[in-house]
């Protein structure tokens, strides 16, 4: 099977979140690069692949695809039997927490990821009063975290699945950050943290991303 080619840059949380699941399969891709910083998601070549113009889209042969969690799905129960059983049949908590994910958890973290990792990469300062406001929300979102995962040992229950995915690449960006600590101190969610970014799939992923060091204590 020719390796499937997920278009994007590599730093991309969003790109990470399907090379996440791309790699939990086992699956042969390629990240054909799509600079954002020169416009390239706005050439006419990456607008036939996806429309709205945003990164990732994924080719797997005659599919092309767009929007990392659509992906993720599309990856998880067409290669459901390759790799990680991502999507255990009829799990309704699989269902909440993937809504979880993408409701509640990514409109938080996303900010404090761009003002804290991405905008100082970039040459900018973090806006402190959104790095605050959106501190403050995750802090609350993770606080429900917490007291589910002090029932649970993943998000839906005693197996990893598609809605632990879903959430790695933005917590492993959002280690880098000086906000690390709304997850290291909460015990139950940094124990599902540490214990889901040794997956050696997750290891493999990481190593691709070319993230700074996380800051110094």
């Amino acid at each position: 099977m020719a390796p499937l080619k997920l278009y994007g840059m590599a730093l991309s949380p969003n790109v990470v979140r399907v090379a996440t699941v791309l790699n939990e399969k086992g699956l042969d891709f390629e990240i054909v690069p799509v600079d954002l910083r020169t416009g390239g998601h706005k050439q006419p070549e990456f607008l036939a692949l996806n429309p709205f113009g945003q990164i990732p889209a994924l080719e797997d042969g005659d599919e092309v695809l767009y929007e990392s969690r659509a992906i993720n799905r599309y990856i998880a129960t067409k290669y459901k039997s390759e790799g990680t059983d991502l999507v255990p049949t009829t799990s309704a908590k699989l269902e909440v927490w993937l809504e979880v994910e993408s409701h509640h958890f990514y409109p938080n973290v996303s900010p404090l990821v761009f003002q804290l990792l991405v905008k100082p990469m970039l040459g900018g300062a973090p806006d402190q009063l959104v790095v605050d406001k959106h501190a403050h929300q995750l802090a609350k979102v993770l606080d429900i975290y917490e007291e589910h995962l002090a029932k649970n040992k993943y998000l839906a229950g005693d197996e990893f699945t598609l809605a632990d995915a879903n959430h790695m690449s933005y917590l492993l960006c959002l280690s880098k950050t000086p906000k690390a600590d709304l997850v290291t101190e909460r015990p139950h969610v940094k124990a599902w943290w540490e214990d889901i970014a040794a997956r050696p799939a997750f290891k493999k992923t990481a190593a691709a991303i070319p993230l700074p060091p996380p800051p110094s204590a």
